[in-house]
């Protein structure tokens, strides 16, 4: 198969879209090297995050003068003659939106759709980003052949939000980068350890420090306990509001901030972590959540929503804008290694369903099965 992807988040974006845009190329071309996979690039890219062979995973930049000045307009528009010149059979839009004009040219479409928290959450996003990210997401659901969400959550929220019929959605599961799942040298767990002056016994937090992820519920529940609280992602304005409240409770020496965490040594603070706590108050599907239990650490996260799904049976659930009962829970793990120890196994077993192996085949079976469609 010749497969298209839209890939500016996976060239441009350091975490999230991009994270998910580069993990399944990888699996692809790994489990599929006999495809070809050509990545549709508005901008040259500044960092090489994987690497680019041009044999089975092929770089296209725009290829006139006009459409590299105006690189916006030539992926929502004329990127599509550019698409059909290299006989691609299928593209696949990986967050959120699809070129305009893509289905008068034959070419099978699918798109992923993550989450709609911009409807969900209005009050989060200008009013301007609203209306165009609900533009842009209605069109692709509308024209693409499959609308893919990363969750059950999701199908519910694309059906509800955009008006889709369910019959046309397909749920497909997202992993986690390939470091997360392999060994760690206890002498390289030790020198991350020392580099970002983390205790013996932590509980860990990982993601955008905004509203939406709650972190501030997790400093109030540890207010009374023992225990230090490891937060590593990039500070936005919601900082300022838990920077208060750790100054007007002096708790400066329970909370350390940590960013531009390289991947592996994130995987290994991961590993040492006594406890993983996610109060997201919504998520499209939660990967932090799989990277802990690949990890073997212990979650707690929300009720509700997605959660579930990334976690398991043997996650504790919480409610996320409820402190007392997330220390309730706290409490009662930290002193119960027993309860952590069959967390840590249940959960790494539930995890296999997310493997790389189990990814890549469920994709090619749709593209497939899209290929089919008249």
């Amino acid at each position: 198969m010749i497969l298209g992807f839209d890939a500016k988040r996976f060239f441009h974006n350091k975490t999230g879209l991009g994270n998910y845009s580069r993990d399944l190329i990888r699996i692809l071309a790994q489990f599929y090297p006999e495809n070809s996979y050509l990545l549709y690039n508005p901008k040259p890219k500044k960092i090489d995050r994987i690497p680019i062979d041009g044999k089975i995973i092929i770089e296209h930049l725009p290829d006139s003068k006009k459409d590299k000045k105006l690189s916006s307009l030539w992926r929502l528009f004329s990127i599509c003659s550019q698409i059909k010149k290299v006989k691609v059979e299928l593209f696949h839009g990986l967050s959120g939106e699809i070129p305009i004009g893509l289905h008068k040219t034959g070419i099978k479409t699918v798109v992923t759709i993550h989450d709609l928290i911009f409807m969900r959450y209005p009050n989060l996003y200008s009013y301007f980003d609203r209306k165009i990210h609900y533009y842009k997401f209605k069109y692709a659901a509308k024209k693409a052949d499959l609308v893919i969400a990363i969750s059950e959550q999701t199908k519910k929220d694309i059906v509800t939000y955009l008006n889709i019929n369910p019959e046309k959605i397909k749920v497909i599961y997202q992993g986690c980068a390939p470091v997360f799942k392999e060994d760690i040298q206890n002498d390289y767990l030790e020198l991350t350890r020392s580099k970002y002056q983390i205790p013996n016994q932590f509980i860990l937090n990982v993601g955008t420090i905004e509203t939406r992820k709650n972190v501030l519920s997790v400093i109030k529940a540890i207010k009374e306990i023992e225990i230090q609280l490891v937060i590593i992602g990039k500070k936005t304005a919601y900082f300022k509001e838990i920077n208060s409240y750790i100054l007007e409770n002096n708790l400066q020496n329970k909370v350390i901030f940590l960013e531009n965490v390289e991947l592996k040594e994130l995987a290994s603070i991961y590993r040492m972590a006594t406890l993983f706590i996610y109060p997201s108050i919504f998520e499209g599907f939660g990967i932090p959540i799989i990277e802990a239990l690949y990890s073997k650490t212990p979650v707690i996260t929300s009720k509700g929503g997605c959660f579930s799904e990334a976690g398991g049976e043997n996650s504790i659930y919480i409610d996320p804008l409820n402190p007392d009962e997330l220390k309730i829970e706290l409490t009662k793990l930290l002193v119960n290694s027993g309860k952590r120890e069959v967390m840590k196994l249940k959960g790494f077993e539930f995890v296999q369903k997310f493997n790389d192996e189990n990814i890549a085949r469920n994709w090619i079976e749709t593209y497939n099965q899209v290929l089919r469609l008249s």
